[in-house]
């Protein structure tokens, strides 16, 4: 499945020529809405729908741009990735780095995949900066640089993340 949405994003990369998740939301023609949310643990950090043959991702706008920019790449993914399965019920997530559920991991893998180029993040790794340092400079969360290693391994590449990403680490962000 990585594989898969590996190729997924080099598609839309390709076509759209975008690194902005914004702008790539304006290019794929889906409908983009900042709401108020809330801060909290239990508040939602974000969710994508399909009605009516549009697709709506609707982004909590009480987070932080950072969080803001992870959240809106990963419910892209579940646009991409999950079109047919947001029929049934909208994709709303509370707890974004959620590793029991197969629609957010993988909507996980393609946000770090879309968000981080492999060469920059082995690069960054090569110029000795620590794991935590790589996240920061990459301006994202160090959980989601732990998706983006998981996708190196599977392309073969010899890494060792200091963590694994749990269920929580959203949730817990002010």
């Amino acid at each position: 499945m990585i594989e898969y949405i590996c190729g997924r994003v080099a598609l839309i990369r390709k076509k759209y020529g975008q690194s902005d998740p914004h702008r790539l939301c304006r290019d794929m023609k889906i409908l983009l809405l900042n709401e108020a949310m809330g801060h909290g643990p239990a508040s939602c950090k974000g969710f994508f729908l399909y009605q009516s043959r549009q697709p709506v991702i609707t982004v909590n706008s009480d987070q932080p741009e950072q969080v803001q920019r992870v959240i809106l790449a990963h419910e892209i993914g579940h646009a991409v990735l999950h079109r047919k399965a947001s029929g049934i019920r909208a994709f709303h997530d509370f707890a974004l780095f959620d590793g029991t559920s197969v629609y957010e991991y993988e909507a996980n893998i393609f946000a770090a995949e879309y968000l981080m180029h492999d060469d920059v993040v082995l690069n960054l790794l090569n110029e000795d900066i620590s794991f935590f340092g790589a996240a920061s400079l990459l301006n994202v969360p160090a959980e989601l640089l732990d998706f983006k290693f998981r996708v190196l391994k599977r392309k073969g590449y010899k890494l060792d993340p200091p963590l694994m990403a749990n269920s929580k680490f959203l949730k817990n962000i002010d």
